[in-house]
């Protein structure tokens, strides 16, 4: 998420689209490449001639071949299939990361079961609004395509599947490998003109805040983390034209309409702290929720966001004087008086622990106390047991010479 990403998750972060443009192009010209081969050498025989004829009277009918030949194994481990059953009438242009597609596409179960349909659906590719499998195939097919994506559970709906909205039943079972028909129908490059409305960018900011709260759900932070900023990306009055003017690129809109965008604004920095906390961002949730104390300092859902990063942080102090703040804002809010609760036993459990650390701390300062004393105190006592050794040994040497002396005089 970058900590791990859930092992149920839809989406998974295999590699850098930008980074691989050439190289999933480099596997659609091998592909290509081999077909041709293909085809080169069924020329020389008069049965392979007739079945090629066949085939390409069938792909004249809008109906593509069964061949293996014909079929693009895109990541080369058979989890991402592709099968041309229409080509593009003329058309070389193909959608890059970003653009806006518009799309029909069946998903079916192998079993022919159908569990997605859309009609002329809209999206940005890489913005996960269609399942991975798909919106990795996307960058791949050309305007006016019909192709039959194959896609592995790992690229579709993971180990978790998919229910119904607040319901049990299950639409997609885990663990399910999913066939797609889709048509591209129009690509569009979106450049800083087409953003100029206001309808445009809340519709937009609408949509990707609620596929972030879908991952959210799914407990997929990391996706939800990502179109949350997506949404913030249009939810603001400024397009970001690097070439404009200074002060000339904000989008000229009405009160009401610059207040709506900032309602939801906020409602989406909200939802992104939250994720982020999810994943242990303590640093990236605080600027988000920053975000909207700044503007509404007293907003309840803000501030206890703000408490559980300080929590996050180490600073129980901090958090619950927060959520007190909150407590008063919201009297009948169960969870934050039981958050309340758990935070003071947390604060009297941590200050017990600091008393029982500097007990033991002045304990060990007074043992060292004590043993510098007794090592200062060790020589003194050696010193004077050494003097009277000494003297004794002195008087002994005096009094023998002295009967020495006495001896020899009488």
């Amino acid at each position: 998420m970058d900590v791990e990403k859930s092992s149920s998750s839809s989406f998974e972060d295999l590699t850098n689209a930008e980074d691989t443009k050439d190289i999933r192009a480099a596997q659609v010209a091998a592909s290509v490449a081999e077909t041709l081969a293909a085809q080169v050498d069924n020329d020389n025989d008069d049965n392979a001639k007739t079945q090629t004829a066949n085939d390409e009277e069938s792909a004249g009918d809008g109906e593509g071949g069964d061949n293996e030949e014909d079929v693009c194994d895109i990541l080369g481990n058979k989890q991402l299939l592709k099968r041309i059953i229409k080509k593009a009438p003329s058309s070389e242009k193909r959608p890059n990361r970003g653009d806006l597609v518009t799309i029909t596409f069946t998903g079916k179960l192998e079993d022919g079961t159908v569990v997605e349909k859309e009609e002329r659906f809209q999206c940005h590719v890489g913005d996960y609004e269609v399942v991975q499998g798909l919106d990795m195939v996307l960058p791949m097919m050309h305007v006016g395509e019909l192709a039959e994506i194959t896609v592995d559970p790992r690229f579709g709906y993971g180990t978790l599947g998919l229910k119904k909205e607040n319901s049990t039943e299950v639409i997609v079972a885990p663990n399910a490998h999913l066939i797609y028909d889709v048509e591209l129908i129009d690509a569009k490059y979106e450049d800083f003109a087409d953003l100029k409305s206001f309808e445009v960018l809340r519709k937009y900011g609408a949509r990707k805040k609620e596929r972030a709260n879908y991952f959210y759900k799914r407990v997929e932070y990391n996706n939800a983390i990502h179109l949350y900023r997506r949404a913030l990306d249009y939810l603001d009055n400024r397009d970001g034209d690097p070439d404009a003017e200074f002060g000339k690129e904000d989008l000229e809109l009405s009160n009401s309409d610059s207040q709506s965008l900032l309602e939801d604004r906020l409602i989406v920095y909200n939802n992104l702290a939250m994720a982020q906390i999810k994943i242990g961002a303590f640093d990236a949730a605080l600027q988000s929720v920053e975000h909207v104390l700044r503007c509404q300092p007293n907003n309840p859902k803000a501030l206890y966001r703000k408490g559980r990063v300080l929590e996050g942080k180490a600073d129980t102090q901090g958090a619950i004087k927060l959520l007190q703040k909150v407590a008063t804002l919201e009297p009948d809010n169960r969870a934050v008086q039981s958050d309340l609760a758990r935070l003071f036993i947390k604060a009297r459990r941590e200050e017990h622990n600091e008393k029982e650390m500097y007990q033991k701390m002045l304990g060990q300062a007074k043992k060292m106390e004590q043993t510098t004393a007794v090592r200062q105190k060790t020589p003194l006592v050696d010193n004077s047991k050494l003097k009277l050794l000494g003297f004794l040994m002195g008087s002994i040497l005096i009094g023998v010479a002295g009967v020495a002396i006495y001896r020899y005089k009488y």
